[in-house]
């Protein structure tokens, strides 16, 4: 009997966790020959919602879950952790600056990343789903020193896939045939969906479709589609941010082999010219959990001025949390 892989999901009850569960109970990450436990984790006030979402995995009769622990205490989710997904965070409210919501999710990733440092496997893998995801993820981080960094990561590929996406409906091509789109930077409004390496059916993207729809209509189109699926749907995309999750921790674990990258956010280290102190969207490729950054793609004026404008917000979001990060 394979030994079952332990995956943590936080905010399990809430839209995304709960597009996200049973999808994993079904195999859906790792194969139908991995034996998994979930292990939920809900606030307080959600406990009778995750009741209810375990009362139904129950119900589902997945030959490949072995067992559910659900809790409202990090110590007892993260315990001995393979992979995880951090989903719940605080969403912003009405009245919230940016700034108060940066604050109150800094709170919630420290204690998080703290208890993933006391608790999980020591070679565990932490993905950030929560928003504003790129600075919880560098909380969560600084808050788990026994931890390497580059085990945690951000989520780019719910925007790496919507670039993809777009380019595919343009093209008049299917998503097969786009590679190379890459997403740099923060997941925001400020991210730079990059087409300069992109191919279509292994021709240059560049060459089939517009510069002026590029930039004028993809990238906008890009950049805004979270709020424009609010706009038409009356509710957020949970399910395709679970189905990206469920891309982003795969491709994580399997590997880039058949394409040339994928978009993650990890922690920088000086390449594309971003400093390092941020997890920062860029092109990587992955083997067996490790993901290591495509250097040197040769970029534009044009790209490199996006590439800029969206660390300057990522440099603004770390001066905001800066005295909540360990020294």
């Amino acid at each position: 009997m394979t030994k079952p892989v332990r995956i943590v999901v936080t905010g399990a009850a809430g839209n995304i966790g709960y597009a996200l569960v049973f999808r994993l109970a079904a195999g859906d990450l790792l194969g139908p020959e991995q034996p998994v436990v979930l292990q939920l984790l809900e606030i307080p006030q959600a406990a009778q919602a995750l009741r209810g979402v375990v009362m139904e995995l129950e119900d589902g009769a997945f030959p490949l879950l072995h067992d559910v622990v659900a809790s409202d205490r990090a110590d007892v989710a993260f315990r001995d952790a393979n992979l995880v997904f951090l989903v719940g965070s605080r969403p912003r409210g009405a009245a919230m600056e940016r700034k108060d919501l940066l604050r109150v999710n800094a709170e919630i990733f420290s204690v998080q990343g703290q208890a993933l440092d006391r608790h999980a496997a020591r070679d565990v893998r932490v993905l950030v789903v929560g928003n504003p995801a790129n600075t919880n993820a560098l909380i969560a981080s600084s808050n788990a020193p026994s931890l390497p960094a580059h085990q945690f990561s951000s989520m780019m590929r719910l925007d790496h896939n919507r670039a993809a996406s777009a380019l595919a409906r343009k093209a008049e091509a299917t998503i097969r045939e786009v590679d190379g789109v890459v997403v740099f930077g923060n997941h925001s409004s400020t991210q730079f969906p990059c087409l300069d390496h992109a191919t279509v059916r292994g021709r240059r993207a560049l060459e089939i479709v517009d510069r002026a729809w590029y930039e004028t209509d993809f990238i906008p189109t890009v950049q805004q589609r979270g709020t424009a699926v609010i706009k038409t749907r009356g509710a957020s995309s949970a399910a395709s941010a679970a189905s990206a999750a469920l891309d982003h921790m795969r491709t994580w674990i399997q590997g880039t082999e058949g394409s040339s990258w994928t978009s993650m956010g990890v922690p920088t280290d000086g390449s594309y010219g971003v400093a390092p102190g941020v997890f920062f969207g860029l092109p990587v490729r992955t083997h067996q959990g490790t993901a290591r950054v495509v250097p040197d793609l040769a970029l534009d004026d044009f790209a490199r001025a996006r590439i800029a404008a969206t660390e300057k917000e990522l440099r603004e979001e770390r001066e905001g949390i800066a005295d909540l990060l360990p020294r």
